[in-house]
């Protein structure tokens, strides 16, 4: 599967040199969970532009309460990965079908401890499900559509708080999409000023 070519492009009225995060819900869980912050572009002049790739593929790793992570295993939907106990320690492995082929499953096959899964797109944190016990497991569904705002104090790699999440309505789906810009336009100072938009553009169809 290639990568979606994405660009972002501001063309806004921006003043304040506001960062802008991008990030997936995880469609598993319900919709009041904490996203993580996949990208954070900051200093993005006007007129500038910030490329960057969606890779179809993720990767998944567990985390223990120690703070060790696991290698990254590259995981495709309909995978199950399983942390079990290994004469060297914990491993995490592959484990065949998840019980949903648009999921990928991480379950914690160990006798005592709980884990925390962690799915990377793009080498970048992109979801995580903590204090995982044993014989429990964490979901994992994304469609192809990345969220995105402005905002402030939001750190990549981070959760994204509730009340920051709130104000960020924009969806835009990548579905089918080889490369596209997303252009951001709005905002401004004083009385004019109107809401941030982002919009597709120069749309690539795979």
């Amino acid at each position: 599967m290639a990568d979606i070519r994405l660009n972002l492009i501001n063309r806004s009225n921006d003043r304040n040199n506001s960062s802008i995060v991008i990030f997936q819900r995880n469609e598993a869980t319900s919709f009041n969970e904490l996203c993580v912050a996949w990208q954070v572009v900051k200093n993005l002049g006007q007129g500038w532009n910030h490329p960057f790739s969606y890779p179809m593929a993720m990767s998944v790793s567990a985390s223990d309460s120690w703070g060790n992570y696991s290698p990254l295993k590259t995981a495709e939907n309909g995978q199950q990965f399983q942390v079990v106990r290994d004469p060297s320690g914990d491993i995490l492995k592959y484990a065949g079908q998840s019980s949903s082929q648009n999921e990928v499953e991480v379950l914690n096959a160990l006798d005592q401890g709980a884990v925390n899964a962690n799915v990377y797109r793009d080498g970048k944190l992109l979801a995580t499900k903590t204090s995982i016990a044993p014989g429990q497991k964490a979901t994992f569904q994304f469609r192809p559509t990345i969220w995105i705002g402005v905002v402030s104090q939001v750190v990549e790699g981070q959760l994204i708080n509730s009340a920051i999440l709130q104000q960020i309505n924009t969806e835009l789906s990548l579905f089918g999409i080889a490369s596209a810009d997303i252009v951001m336009s709005g905002g401004g100072p004083g009385p004019t000023s109107t809401p941030f938009e982002f919009t597709l553009q120069n749309i690539l169809y795979a």
